[in-house]
Parts: structure tokens; C-alpha cells; sequence
């Protein structure tokens, strides 16, 4: 599943290519809005939240109230740009919303949701959100509160947990843990300096916001840029070690990999 670096760069590029212009056509494929027209009206911005992004369009002279167009790439979802005319990367059938302009289109593929809305839908939609590690209103302080209101909960689960900070997912929880040294079904009470957890998430995303391949290692050359994560046929790459691939979740319907070195990470008992 993308997580916030890739989210924050898609609402960079939709950002470049649509704010300021007029949409010419809008074609949204799911039968909810199939009908909504946003055309002739302005796009304000694009912007990321968490592992969501919102692309709000200003009102008509009569609106009230702009509208977002809200989606989330879920695993497979992706938005593309292309200039008017150009053939599109990806068959038609997968487009799911398609926001035209005098030059561009943008096109989102497969997006696991999509809703359009009155702008004051937002709270309802993204409100519930964590700190945004890579927003304007990032709160280490809120973050680190959130996460420690459960202290019992594992840490590699609290991380994953958008309500907590915003942003994460499966590759950073994993890299994230293994940069602290601790096993990720540690509870969180138990986290030697969670202060210090909360910092490096946000370093580690505004240091992969603006580049395509993900780096936890610091090495940007090489083949190698993660320490842990899909390793477990390579081993750890600080150690060696057989690195440990387990499925874990809240329950079965929330299993996520999970990837962790025995030796770097031994468990707390």
C-alpha cells in the first residue's frame, strides 16, 4: 500500500498540473457519483492527508461551499497526468476518475476509494486522522500522546494506526523498529525512548518525500535501501541474521507483514 511519501508526491504533481485551472470535464466511474459535474469550476489545490489526498475545487458563483474530490489509493489506486490527447498508460477500464483541463488530464487508476463532497465533508472524511507527518500541522508532542494512550498495545501495531500519526505504513513501521532496536510486538509503555520513535518517523518521510525509491538505510546508491523489510530470503542486512516474516494485525482482517531481525530486535518477555 503507498504510504505517505508516495500519497505527498501525487498531491505534488496534481497540484502542478491542475491548481489554478478551470476543469473542462469531469467523468467520476463509481455508481455513487457517476453523475456529479464539477466542470466549470476551479481547482484551489491538491493537497496529501496522511495516506489521503483531496482535491478541492472552488464554488460556482451560486455554491456555498467548494468541493473535494477525496481518494484513497488503498493498494493498487494511482493518479496520472497526461497531457489532453496523450494515450493513457493504463487501460480504461481501471480509470475511476477522470479530471480534464484545457491541457491536462488527470486520471486516477483503480483508487480504492473515491468520493466527491461539499468541502465542509472533510472533517467527516479525514478528521479522525492523526498528526500528518508530512502536513503543515505535524505535533510531534499530540503524536507521541496518542501513541502512549495505549501503552499496551505492540508498537508495531500503534505505528500502523492512522488515527495515531498519519502517514505510515507496512515498509516504515518495519524500517522504523529496527532503527530503534526493538521487537515490534514490544508494547508501546515499554518503548525505551518513544520520543525518539516519533522523531525519526518524520525524519525518515521528509527525507523520502521528494525521491521515487525509498531509503532507510542513508545509502542512495547500491542495491540495499532497507534494512529489514523483505529481507527474509536475504537476512538482516546489519547482522546477517535470518530476518523473521510474520502476518500480524488486530484481527484476521487487519494482517499486514511484518518483517524483523530476532537478533537486532530480540523480543521483550
Amino acid at each position: 500500500m503507498p504510504e505517505g511519501d508516495t500519497v505527498w508526491r501525487a498531491a505534488r504533481d496534481l497540484n502542478a498540473a491542475l491548481a489554478g485551472a478551470e476543469l473542462t470535464r469531469t467523468d467520476f466511474r463509481v455508481p455513487r457519483f457517476a453523475t456529479t459535474d464539477l466542470s466549470g469550476r476551479i481547482v484551489e489545490e491538491v493537497v496529501s492527508r496522511g495516506k489521503h489526498l483531496l482535491i478541492r475545487v472552488a464554488p460556482e458563483e451560486a455554491e456555498a461551499e467548494g468541493w473535494t474530490v477525496h481518494s484513497h489509493l488503498k493498494m493498487e489506486g494511482l493518479w496520472h497526468v497526461y497531457a489532453r490527447g496523450e494515450r493513457w498508460r493504463r487501460p480504461a477500464f481501471k480509470a475511476r476518475a477522470v479530471l480534464e483541463t484545457a491541457i491536462r488530464q488527470a486520471v486516477g487508476f483503480e483508487l480504492g476509494i473515491l468520493r466527491v463532497f461539499p468541502r465542509s465533508g472533510e472533517e467527516e472524511a479525514v478528521g479522525y486522522l492523526g498528526p500528518d507527518l508530512l502536513g503543515p500541522d505535524w505535533d510531534a508532542d499530540e503524536a507521541l500522546r496518542r501513541l502512549g494512550s495505549v501503552p499496551e498495545r505492540p508498537v508495531g501495531l500503534a505505528l500502523l494506526d492512522q488515527r495515531n500519526l498519519a502517514g505510515l505504513g507496512n515498509v516504515y513501521r518495519c524500517e522504523l523498529c529496527f532503527l530503534i532496536g526493538v521487537h515490534p510486538l514490544t508494547p508501546v509503555a515499554q518503548v525505551p525512548d518513544l520520543a525518539r520513535l516519533v522523531d525519526l518517523s518524520k525524519r525518515l518521510l521528509e527525507a523520502n518525500k521528494a525521491r521515487s525509491r525509498r531509503i532507510t538505510t542513508g545509502m542512495s546508491t547500491g542495491r540495499d535501501p532497507l534494512w529489514v523489510y523483505n529481507r527474509e530470503k536475504r537476512g538482516c542486512l546489519r547482522c546477517g541474521t535470518g530476518v523473521v516474516h510474520e502476518l500480524v494485525g488486530d484481527n484476521e482482517l487487519e494482517l499486514r507483514d511484518l518483517y524483523f531481525c530476532p537478533r537486532c530486535q530480540p523480543r521483550v518477555e
